[in-house]
């Protein structure tokens, strides 16, 4: 089974997967996926120098990330060009990393933009990951050292928590009220009786 995860920005996504990986379950990290195809996969690359120009890469090859993070937070027109380019290439190599895994009861495809891309319908099962507003402003502005104005204009970027809520199968509450493990195990137990 392909099971998805996700949940707007800073709502631990990242910290829940650790978890499943104590499980011994694989994940596949979708957006540092994406990070590296769009320095590694070669039709990527042309297509993003296409669209943004030289500027988009620094001399040693890297993705500009900090430019291309200013123009695409800043213009939804720019990012949808952008994921058009990478969200296909990252389905492609999810779906054959997927079939590369062996002995393992199903897998996790983590990603912030799955019910966005619509990608989440490829997968068996969708799993959201919520936490307030206020509270996962707080985390980005610490974890990425940014003003609240820049986690905002990412949230921005991204579909409302409850809209994603009402897609899932299950649902992950990491706002501190209830410990993460409990509510993992019993996700993994339910996938597992469903294999």
């Amino acid at each position: 089974m392909k099971i998805g995860i996700t949940g707007n920005i800073g709502s631990g996504k990242t910290t829940v997967c650790k978890i499943f990986e104590t499980l011994g379950i694989p994940i596949y990290y979708a957006d540092d996926e994406a990070k590296r195809l769009m320095v590694e996969n070669t039709h990527v690359v042309e297509k993003i120098k296409l669209l943004f120009g030289l500027k988009a890469y620094l001399d040693d090859g890297s993705l500009d990330r900090k430019h291309l993070g200013e123009v695409v937070f800043n213009s939804p027109q720019m990012l949808s060009k952008l994921n058009y380019i990478v969200h296909p290439a990252v389905r492609e190599d999810s779906t054959r990393w997927a079939k590369a895994q062996k002995n393992v009861p199903y897998v996790l495809k983590e990603a912030a933009l799955m019910v966005e891309s619509e990608n989440y319908k490829d997968l068996d099962k969708l799993i959201v990951v919520t936490a307030p507003l206020e509270i996962r402003i707080e985390r980005v502005m610490q974890r990425d050292e940014v003003d609240k104005e820049a986690v905002l204009a990412r949230e921005k970027n991204q579909m409302s928590e409850d809209e994603k809520v009402a897609l899932a199968d299950f649902t992950i509450n990491n706002d501190g009220s209830q410990a993460l493990i409990p509510q993992i195990h019993k996700i993994h137990q339910e996938l597992i009786s469903l294999i």
